[in-house]
């Protein structure tokens, strides 16, 4: 049994719930991400929700911050604040807004506009160099987000000031709120751009947490900054929403969320069975 992958499927259901409830949310963009987040989150990254500020934490910065709701669920589950608090995702007053919001415990930076979640980890790279730290940095980002050019101007630091404590990772999952990202902005060869720039590439299945966490628990002293292509499916984990466009922004309505809340419950299931 792979403890990861039952992870997941409990975070897609925490997830489902508070979009189907709060009536709003990034459906198909947190189930993309949840099996990355899942595989830094338990056992990726050094952190500490009873000590969210240590100063030898590492720092994870969420630089597609519209796919919140699944951060959310992650830090609930892993004690940064109340589950309870989940429940009042969107509603008027509370931490628990539609982007990053660092008055929440684990919380790095508040983000939301595309671009500038690599850019800030580069700096928080950096200062670790500086500061002689031993603590590693991620960022999550979208493959549409990489049309923003502050990305490049982010990769090109990092390269410059061999950032090896810096990893990135891009949920590559083909598919943007307008369309495939080959349509609207043309990314390959994707690697290939990333290692002219001075990084240490590697693709992964952006689906299978433990894949994932082998690559995130590696060090990496290779003077370069490390960049992870997850491969992913937009919306996996719910037939219904998987690599459909429409899910980027969509609630179900009642009968759909039963359908998806029966089929995550059955994928849970299989999962601890296997």
């Amino acid at each position: 049994m792979s403890e990861l992958k039952v992870k997941s499927f409990e975070i897609r259901k925490a997830v489902m719930k508070m979009i189907y409830e709060a009536k709003t949310g990034h459906t198909g963009s947190d189930l993309s991400c949840t099996d990355i987040l899942v595989a830094l989150y338990y056992g990726g990254m050094k952190i500490n929700p009873k000590k969210p500020l240590a100063a030898d934490r590492d720092r994870y910065v969420q630089s597609k911050g519209h796919a919140v709701e699944a951060l959310w669920a992650v830090l609930a589950d892993k004690g940064f604040f109340p589950k309870e608090e989940l429940a009042t995702f969107s509603a008027f007053g509370t931490r628990l807004i539609g982007h990053p919001n660092n008055k929440v415990p684990g919380i790095e930076m508040n983000t939301g506009s595309l671009g500038h979640g690599l850019p800030v980890s580069v700096g928080m790279a950096l200062a670790a160099k500086m500061d002689g730290k031993t603590y590693r940095v991620f960022t999550l980002m979208g493959d549409g987000e990489l049309a923003e050019g502050s990305v490049w101007e982010g990769a090109m630091a990092a390269a410059n000031y061999q950032l090896d404590n810096l990893t990135a990772i891009i949920d590559r999952n083909t598919l943007q709120i307008s369309g495939r990202t080959e349509r609207v902005m043309s990314l390959e060869p994707l690697a290939d751009k990333w290692r002219a720039f001075g990084w240490d590439v590697i693709s992964v299945d952006g689906n299978d947490p433990d894949a994932l966490q082998k690559i995130f628990k590696e060090e990496n002293h290779s003077g370069k900054p490390r960049l992870i292509i997850a491969e992913t499916t937009k919306g996996y984990g719910v037939k219904m929403a998987e690599d459909v466009a429409k899910w980027h922004h969509y609630v179900p309505s009642a009968e759909e969320y039963a359908l998806v809340m029966q089929e995550l419950d059955e994928r849970l299931e299989a999962s601890r069975n296997e």
